[in-house]
């Protein structure tokens, strides 16, 4: 278990790609003025250019090179905050967090919490393997009480070790009113930075937003 972070987005390389756009800036700025010192020298002396008009360029290239240095400075303030959230979220690997990503089965029962309809009559569970083959779909109560799904087929045989996903189906006069994902709590094994979001691996490889965990445990004996 590890925790990552997308080299593009460590502070350092931040910090080198201001720099270096800060000395590609003040030499733009040094061309800019060798060609206004031109301009001027070469202007028509029957009909000079105003004063006023080299103080707009100046001013205009003045505006962008701030802009510019402004955008850099907020994507380096964005890859500290991304790098503090990493630090801050260290305890969360090895813990169990609760979504709606699959969850990988290794011969264990697996803990899902359905949300079906208020105004189901019944609900079912279906269960998808990695590939999203439907390999078993289970009569499940209307309640949101939590649900362990066993991972055995009706013969009693164990489904393979790997990702199954859950959906909850909502009936009412047999007739199917709201299909709604399951969550599932899965051990956290590595939390990474990807651009501006924290995503955590779970175990198995599923991916999920941190934003989109709703709960967090320790590990169930």
């Amino acid at each position: 278990m590890e925790i990552t972070q997308n080299p593009a987005t460590t502070t350092p390389v931040a910090s080198k790609a201001a720099s270096g756009k800060t000395s590609e800036i003040s030499s733009d700025f040094e061309t800019f003025l060798r060609m206004l010192t031109v301009q001027m020298q070469n202007q028509d002396p029957l009909n000079p250019v105003d004063s006023t008009d080299y103080a707009v360029q100046l001013a205009t290239f003045s505006g962008v090179e701030q802009a510019v240095l402004t955008n850099d400075l907020l994507k380096s303030l964005t890859s500290q905050m991304n790098s503090s959230g990493l630090a801050g979220m260290a305890n969360w690997v090895g813990k169990e967090a609760r979504a709606a990503a699959p969850a990988y089965f290794d011969g264990n029962p697996i803990t899902i919490t359905p949300n079906p309809s208020v105004i189901a009559d019944r609900a079912e569970v279906v269960i998808r393997n990695e590939n999203g083959t439907e390999v078993q779909r289970l009569d499940i109560p209307v309640t949101s009480d939590p649900v362990q799904w066993a991972g055995v087929s009706e013969g009693g045989f164990p489904f393979d070790n790997g990702l199954y996903s859950f959906e909850v189906l909502s009936i009412a006069n047999d007739e199917v009113i709201a299909q709604s994902p399951v969550e599932i709590y899965s051990k956290v094994t590595e939390v990474r930075s990807e651009g501006d979001a924290t995503v955590l691996i779970l175990e198995g490889g599923a991916a999920v937003p941190s934003d989109q965990v709703t709960a967090l445990r320790d590990p169930q004996s």
